[in-house]
């Protein structure tokens, strides 16, 4: 059985938005992640994780250390209960 895992990522620091979005999806993508991505109107990156959870673990992971470019000062990562989303996407 597949140990399941969701998180709700917070990501602050100077971050180019639409870059790191997409970065953070096309990680979840490789590693089977479902939920999605959003650069927020106040410079954070929000993001919902959702899968095993090693592999959510790794694009956490990107999170903290951020595509190129990219200078993360914190991380806030919510653990909550799966939802069982089906798909990853990046909300504009």
């Amino acid at each position: 059985m597949e140990d399941r895992t969701r998180v709700h990522v917070f990501v602050n620091g100077d971050l180019p938005g639409e870059e790191f979005c997409t970065a953070v999806a096309a990680k979840a993508d490789e590693q089977g992640v479902t939920g999605w991505v959003r650069a927020m109107n106040d410079g954070r990156v929000e993001a919902v994780l959702e899968g095993p959870r090693d592999e959510v673990y790794r694009v956490v992971g990107l999170c903290r250390a951020g595509p190129s470019g990219a200078r993360v000062s914190s991380v806030q990562v919510d653990r909550e209960p799966p939802k069982n989303e089906k798909t990853f996407k990046i909300k504009r």
